[in-house]
């Protein structure tokens, strides 16, 4: 059962994130300015920026922080994209390295400007990282490449640990929400991951996620879910789409703690093999857990 609670109502107790502090915290945003590196922790306004970054987990978002696509739901600032910054993998690199971090996540902005949509970038970091700090674990949350298996190759042949990619919502959503994108394509990219991986003996775990509170019903959510399972995703995401700013769509509702525990039970019989469902779960909130 749906469990709808008015938007223009005080913000529920459950999605009150505490305020980012620690040494950790500190440490890093210290570094990322010095090192002129962005994060999507701070691009995307996350509420999980406190507690992840204390656990010494972070999402580095590389290509610039100008995205070529104007989604509804992100925070993300949109326009003609930037130069290609290719110091940018080693400044990742020294970042993991000087923090010693346990788990990285790579994400960037859509760059439908580049053949590759960026893909060389996400290699040559991943390589980089390596290299400084092999024991950290890497997952690489990628843009649709427009649906180019020849530029996701590109992203796999540098072996992350986990390929991320996000339906963010329901396919009657799409023109709203993701403009520019495709769920069939998303699904297509996703399947193609398992295909290429599992046919050379290296089958890299795939994972996805989705908003709620942007005006979908629960059977549409369920079937997003069946879908990602047909496409044989791993890891599922489920967090609660809170608004940046008026520019931005609507909450159309706020989705119920027991809500969000159904939907992680229904994943989990779905064969879903790690499911993260909370009002303040984001694609890559405790993303080392999924590899543990």
């Amino acid at each position: 059962m749906l469990v709808t609670i008015e938007p223009k109502s005080p913000r529920p107790k459950w999605l009150r994130a505490p305020a980012p502090v620690g040494e950790n915290y500190t440490n890093l945003k210290h570094l990322v300015q010095e090192l002129k590196l962005h994060t999507v922790c701070e691009s995307a306004a996350c509420p999980n920026i406190g507690d992840c970054w204390n656990q010494r987990t972070a999402t580095f978002m590389i290509l610039g922080n100008v995205c070529t696509r104007r989604c509804g739901f992100c925070a993300v600032q949109k326009g003609g994209p930037l130069p290609v910054d290719y110091d940018e993998p080693r400044r990742v690199a020294e970042a993991v390295s000087q923090l010693g971090l346990k788990f990285a996540v790579l994400t960037s902005v859509n760059r439908d400007d580049r053949k590759d949509g960026g893909a060389e970038l996400f290699a040559l970091t991943i390589q980089a990282i390596r290299e400084r700090l092999p024991e950290c674990g890497i997952e690489v949350l990628v843009p649709d490449f427009q649906g180019s298996h020849a530029a996701m190759d590109i992203v796999l042949a540098a072996q992350p640990d986990i390929l991320n990619h996000n339906t963010e919502t329901v396919p009657r959503l799409y023109r709203q929400v993701r403009l520019g994108a495709r769920y069939e394509r998303s699904l297509d990219m996703l399947a193609y991951v398992k295909k290429s991986t599992a046919s050379n003996g290296k089958r890299i775990p795939t994972k996805s996620g989705l908003m709620l509170g942007l005006g979908e019903t629960i059977e549409e959510v369920l079937q997003v879910m069946r879908d990602l399972r047909a496409s044989d995703v791993d890891i599922l995401t489920l967090g609660q789409y809170l608004r940046p700013s008026l520019k931005h769509l609507p909450i159309m509702r706020y989705v119920a703690p027991e809500e969000f525990a159904d939907l992680k039970k229904a994943g989990y019989e779905m064969g879903f093999q790690h499911v993260e469902s909370g009002a303040l779960v984001r694609s890559s909130y405790h993303a080392a857990d999924a590899v543990a």
